[in-house]
């Protein structure tokens, strides 16, 4: 008896470190269980693979998981000396300046149709340029390893929206629960480590979840067609030109830290561009079902940074409210047994 093939076609929420896309490959993987003895169908487990992770897949994995954990790191040190504005230009114009080159190259500039340069300004402003300078304001105030977490509740808003839009109709109890357990973290998290005077970083934050969120499901649905990294370049492209005014005006009238320059360097250069370029190479090697992983791996790099390094306050709130985010999201996102493409875990 033959089993039909089950393709899944992952939607990842993207870091705030990482600026972009998506929408990614479709991974396919055919599932043949043994014919079961009482003639009845057995439905293969959801989300199994049998194709093992080589060493160099492992490599990516640690690789991106730490290039997308130390953004909140750089940004934290960087907003002491530059405005978010000029942050933000410097990222953004490193990044494009790396990539851009790449994506000609590869005549990936060429395939972009009218539609598609209309989308990716689109996609700009609401991945990229809200979200970037709403988190490097929002980390003026607050610590990094608490931006980190709250930021680790996208998947959750994802699949509401998900849900909401009808991408995503299958709104289990486990994922309803793994919902009701996030919130419970974030509202945790900000009730007792949130002061009063820092409420206006949280609604910085608010912008950037929510941009964080709707970004990748513009992707999903408009530039499901247009190549990945031409996509993510250009985005870069027109946030540098547009951050350039803004960064010029709010340049910094006193002497800045070499820490400050080297933070922003390595959050162009490295979280940035490299990120990407890792990013599309662990797609390859391990598939994207596996890189969705990365999703909770993060933030715990961003709290042990901003612990061991930076010195943060290890809080109640961070030791109660980040297993219950965390666990939250994954509940929230994870495949049902029905899945036939999953809308941004």
């Amino acid at each position: 008896m033959t089993y039909p093939t089950r393709t899944h076609t992952p939607i990842l929420p993207f870091p705030p470190d990482s600026g972009g896309l998506a929408s990614l490959p479709p991974e396919s993987a055919e599932f043949r269980p043994l014919p079961p003895q009482s003639g009845r169908r057995v439905e293969p487990l959801a989300g199994v693979q049998f194709r093992l992770v080589t060493l160099r897949g492992w490599a990516l994995f640690i690789a991106l998981a730490v290039l997308w954990g130390i953004p909140y790191l750089f940004i934290k040190i960087a907003v002491e000396d530059l405005s978010p504005a000029m942050v933000v230009w410097v990222r953004v114009a490193l990044g494009a300046l790396i990539l851009l080159p790449i994506v000609i190259a590869r005549g990936d500039i060429k395939r972009l149709n009218v539609t598609d340069w209309s989308w990716i300004v689109v996609f700009a402003f609401v991945e990229i340029a809200l979200p970037f300078g709403a988190l490097s304001y929002a980390e003026i105030r607050l610590s990094s390893s608490v931006t980190a977490i709250l930021i680790a509740a996208v998947p959750i808003l994802s699949a509401v929206i998900g849900w909401r839009i009808g991408i995503d109709d299958r709104v289990t109890k486990g994922r309803a629960l793994g919902l009701a357990i996030g919130v419970i973290g974030v509202v945790t998290l900000v009730g007792i480590d949130i002061r009063g005077d820092d409420w206006l970083s949280v609604a910085a934050l608010g912008i950037t979840i929510i941009g964080y969120s709707f970004g990748p499901l513009i992707v999903a649905m408009k530039l499901s067609r247009a190549p990945a990294l031409a996509v993510i370049t250009m985005a870069l492209v027109i946030n540098s030109i547009v951050y350039a005014p803004l960064a010029w005006i709010s340049r910094p009238a006193a002497p800045v830290s070499t820490q400050a320059w080297w933070s922003v360097i390595v959050l162009g250069v490295l979280c940035t561009a490299a990120a990407f370029i890792v990013f599309f190479a662990l797609i390859a090697e391990a598939g994207p079902s596996r890189t969705t992983v990365i999703t909770f791996i993060a933030p715990a790099v961003a709290l042990l940074l901003g612990v061991v390094v930076l010195n943060e306050a290890l809080t109640w709130g961070i030791v109660v409210g980040f297993p219950l985010v965390i666990l939250g999201s994954f509940m929230a996102t994870r495949r049902a047994p029905a899945v036939e493409a999953e809308p941004h875990p």
